[in-house]
């Protein structure tokens, strides 16, 4: 049998204690797919006297995190501190100038500064893995680096965020508002007690900017992704969708397109979307994570779980030790990273397709036809259009329609007519329809 994997574990929240219980747990069994026995020799966190509900004194306490990384009997570091910069990113940089394995769940940190470590992983020969840092235990990143490497990508989507998720399919299932189910999802620890990051669509936005680099062979463009969150989405919005058949969903989009010019270039769009009861995203619901990825010969395929929590992103930083074991690391974004190509955004208006719009106007004679005929005259064809809910005489309204297929350009020049009318009291809300 060879060498141990010695392993330097910073930060010991519910993911780190996660993975110590599970490489305790699995002992033996991850010795013999590892080849070799995985040994943390030494931890780190913020509070040495918290009670953690596991025995931490076979492993040596270092005060100092950045000291894991020049340890002389560490192997690989294991950063679960979480940030995009700050310690996190310290411990990551001196982990990897040192020759040491990195491993890491941090989305933000891979998603702002993954291509800085993988050329110096590249420069080091140091593995660099981040299984844990998308959709929590699904193999996504493995799925796409390793399972669709003899295809071309021709789509990568799917739910990337589960309070979102949770939110909108508990919206779904009661009928309540966004406001009552956001709290729901904070009393059932889905929703941070600040859930900025999810709710606006950030985290997916993190996630869905790795993704498309692994897919696509491209340099990260996290500052590309246009993301718009859920908050904005009512319960009415809901009922509608069910009423034309569609769920909501936030979705995470990636694609290739080529401009007028021919030049190639990366879409990645974060939004509400209208999913059709068909296809296979419309049935995740609750705090699940799932993604597709549609390549050239493979055809259609998805990923499914759950996208966080200790048990399954603790699988996930495991399998990633297990792969540094047997030496099968490889490239951290499926080829080498001087390799990956770096494409300018894509313009959302030359998306084509079909969408949900809803207005919310003022009770008074002439809106409809205000609105028809900015549509009109932006070149939107409308396929159907609803006014659902009548206040008092005077008050607000709302006003659903769905497009036919055509340019996105076309329906934002028509909300650009708009803009500043009376007749409207809140701002629009556009969600795509996803195609099947």
């Amino acid at each position: 049998m060879a060498e141990p994997l010695r392993i330097a574990l910073a930060g010991l929240g519910t993911v780190g204690t996660g993975v110590i219980r599970l490489l305790e747990t699995n002992r033996d069994m991850v010795e013999r797919r590892a080849g070799r026995a995985i040994e943390v020799v030494a931890i780190n966190a913020r509070d040495r006297s918290k009670d953690r509900g596991i025995d931490l004194t076979p492993y040596a306490w270092v005060d100092d995190m950045q000291a894991m990384a020049e340890r002389a009997d560490v192997d690989v570091v294991v950063e679960l501190v979480g940030g995009s910069d700050g310690p996190a990113l310290s411990l990551a940089r001196a982990a990897l100038d040192a020759g040491k394995g990195l491993v890491t769940a941090n989305k933000a940190m891979v998603a702002h500064h993954g291509m800085e470590l993988a050329e110096l992983a590249a420069i080091k020969g140091a593995p660099f893995a981040f299984e844990a840092a998308v959709a929590g235990g699904i193999p996504v990143v493995k799925g796409l680096r390793e399972g669709t490497a003899a295809n071309a990508l021709t789509r990568i989507y799917g739910i990337l965020n589960g309070t979102c998720n949770y939110i909108l399919s508990e919206m779904e299932r009661t009928g309540a508002d966004f406001d009552a189910m956001l709290k729901a999802a904070q009393e059932q620890g889905y929703a941070e007690a600040d859930p900025t990051f999810d709710i606006e669509g950030i985290d997916a936005a993190h996630k869905l900017a790795i993704l498309a680099a692994i897919g696509f062979g491209t340099r990260i463009d996290f500052a590309g992704v246009r993301t718009s969150g859920i908050t904005e989405v009512r319960s009415t919005d809901i009922a509608q969708a069910d009423a034309l058949g569609y769920v909501v969903r936030l979705v995470g989009v990636a694609n290739l397109d080529e401009g007028d010019d021919g030049t190639c270039r990366l879409m990645q769009r974060v939004r509400p979307c209208l999913v059709p009861f068909r296809h296979p995203l419309a049935a995740v619901t609750g705090p699940t994570n799932a993604v597709v990825a549609e390549g050239d010969f493979a055809g259609r395929l998805l990923f499914q779980g759950a996208g966080a929590g200790d048990r399954p992103t603790a699988s996930a930083v495991v399998a990633d030790l297990i792969d540094i074991a047997r030496g099968l690391a490889g490239a951290p974004f499926s080829v080498p990273v001087a390799q990956l190509e770096t494409l300018d955004p894509g313009d959302p208006g030359e998306r084509v397709g079909r969408d949900y719009i809803r207005f919310t106007v003022a009770d008074r004679p002439g809106v409809l036809a205000e609105i028809t005929a900015a549509m009109r005259d932006a070149g939107v064809s409308i396929e159907s259009l609803i006014q659902r809910g009548r206040d008092e005489d005077g008050g607000e309204v709302q006003v659903a329609m769905v497009t036919h297929e055509g340019p996105e350009r076309c329906v934002t020049q028509a909300l650009a007519l708009l803009d500043g009318s009376p007749s409207l009291t809140a701002p629009p809300l556009v969600m795509p329809i996803l195609k099947d």
